[in-house]
């Protein structure tokens, strides 16, 4: 996906977890950590690329208004009580809906999929976000070994790890 700055990006939240192999298997332990996951992975994801991330959850069977907060700089949507997150994500992507920049939905549903590119939207499957956050990540992860010359010689005794951690506080997330 070739994406610019000012480009957004709508994410099925639960659809991503049950496509992800790594969030799948979590979600059977432990759902929050399995959102929480796919929203650090997001996150460095919004990071590299720039662009806009929502997620939208489905809160539908949940009694409730519904929320919206952010976290790591993406927007996080939990559905109103009887809205599922496919009407939600098809409302924000009509909302959003500007000639000025791509307007992406990621979701494997392939009716949703269908109903947003007919508003305009670009689709893309689950496993073409995750190859392409993976991409993102190694790419990050590449930036972040390349020897910058002897300038810094405390990064050169940094972990990769702490690197990453460094990084992200850099880009104000948690």
């Amino acid at each position: 996906m070739r994406q610019r700055r000012d480009d957004a990006l709508l994410v099925d939240g639960y659809n991503m977890i049950g496509a992800w192999p790594e969030l799948a298997g979590l979600k059977d332990r432990n759902l929050e950590e399995a959102r929480d996951r796919l929203l650090e992975m997001l996150a460095d994801y919004q990071g590299f690329t720039g662009m806009q991330i929502i997620v939208v959850f489905d809160a539908h069977q949940v009694p409730g208004a519904g929320a919206s907060f952010k976290q790591y700089r993406i927007k996080i949507v939990f559905t109103k009580e009887k809205e599922t997150a496919d009407i939600c994500i098809e409302r924000l992507a009509a909302e959003m809906r500007m000639r000025s920049r791509n307007l992406y939905v990621a979701t494997s549903d392939m009716i949703e999929q269908h109903v947003v590119f007919a508003q305009g939207a670009l689709r893309i499957s689950a496993r073409e976000l995750l190859i392409d956050v993976t991409q993102n990540r190694k790419e990050i992860e590449r930036t972040l070994e390349r020897p910058l010359g002897k300038r810094n010689e405390l990064d050169d005794n940094l972990s990769l790890d702490v690197r990453m951690k460094l990084e992200r506080l850099r880009r104000g997330q948690s």
